[in-house]
């Protein structure tokens, strides 16, 4: 793990680990949900990709925006989503973040800066920079995340943005999620040449982080934020992670695309959770108890959501065009 002081940010380090175990807990649940069949559609897991999205995110305050992805539900986590509104989204039922229209891949909580996650492959860049357009305009103090995966890299949107970004020095970070496949094809094989490259070409200050290092995100960001708050940005981030599941959770046969020897190296070598806790004991920060205790107590608020999920009741039919159509000739009197 990066280095630290320990001394002033115990409680800090121990959120973090916390968040991570929230999300990994979270992500069981929801692939349990699919595998019993009482969750419609699929999902798109964030297992092993913790680090990125709690390092991040325990960076930004709720003004600061984030958009999220199609494997998303990290982030909503990350950036302070409750279990039993995510739970209940998942499920369609009336309670969930967007009472349950939006489902897995487009849960938004504006109370937190989420301002959604996108099933669109790169579909939230746009959105992003205008969301820190908006706050150079209007002079405030918030800065914009957008996370994206490496195959969204394929995507003329991002450089269309980033050139926007880089003419107008927007508050904005673009994070990409470097898990090293895109969908069921390796990265390198669709990625020609340097991702970092891709936003230096536009003048825009590029950065790398191994993203199993929950310290070390967390560190850049914080720093790269408060450079995007003067007005420095924007910039670009690749962070280094693996997802542990399949591209979704019907992707289960992975051995022609990917080798089980890859997959148990990354588990058991590189995993987030691992690595940090292994830290917070050799530091002292906390006891093999203590974080026995914290996972039991995510686990159990992860079982008390799911019930609390399944018996919630469905949007009544009446809402089926709700928050879908706007009277123009009505919203414009």
């Amino acid at each position: 793990m990066s280095a630290a002081k320990k001394t002033s940010n115990t409680e800090d380090y121990l959120r973090m680990y916390r968040q991570m175990v929230r999300i990994r807990t979270f992500e069981d649940h929801a692939n349990q949900l699919y595998l019993s069949a009482k969750m419609p559609g699929l999902t798109h897991m964030y297992s092993g990709q913790e680090a990125v999205a709690v390092g991040i995110c325990e960076a930004l305050t709720d003004e600061d925006k984030i958009t999220s992805t199609h494997r998303g539900h990290g982030h909503c986590v990350a950036k302070g989503a409750n279990y039993k509104e995510m739970f209940c989204e998942l499920l369609g039922k009336e309670e969930g973040y967007c009472r349950g229209k939006g489902g897995s891949m487009h849960i938004a909580d504006q109370s937190h800066g989420n301002l959604g996650a996108n099933a669109i492959v790169g579909g939230s860049m746009g959105i992003a920079t205008g969301a820190a357009l908006r706050a150079k305009l209007q002079k405030s103090d918030d800065v914009t995340v957008c996370f994206f995966g490496d195959g969204a890299t394929a995507q003329g949107l991002l450089y269309e943005v980033m050139n926007m970004a880089a003419l107008w020095k927007l508050p904005v970070i673009y994070a990409c999620e470097n898990n090293g496949y895109s969908e069921y094809t390796k990265t390198e094989e669709i990625a020609a040449g340097s991702i970092t490259a891709r936003a230096e070409a536009f003048g825009i200050e590029a950065h790398q982080v191994d993203g199993q290092d929950v310290l070390a995100v967390n560190a850049l960001t914080q720093k790269l934020l408060a450079r995007a708050r003067k007005g420095e940005g924007p910039f670009f981030i690749e962070l280094k992670t693996y997802r542990y599941h399949g591209h979704h959770v019907g992707d289960i046969n992975r051995e022609y695309y990917r080798s089980k020897a890859e997959e148990k190296e990354w588990k058991e070598n590189r995993d987030p959770i691992i690595r940090f806790r292994a830290w917070l004991i050799e530091e002292g920060v906390a006891s093999e108890a203590d974080i026995d205790a914290m996972n039991a107590e995510v686990e159990d608020d992860a079982k008390a959501a799911v019930a609390y999920a399944l018996a919630a009741p469905y949007p009544d039919q009446s809402e089926v065009d709700m928050h879908v159509f706007t009277d123009i000739t009505h919203a414009c009197a």
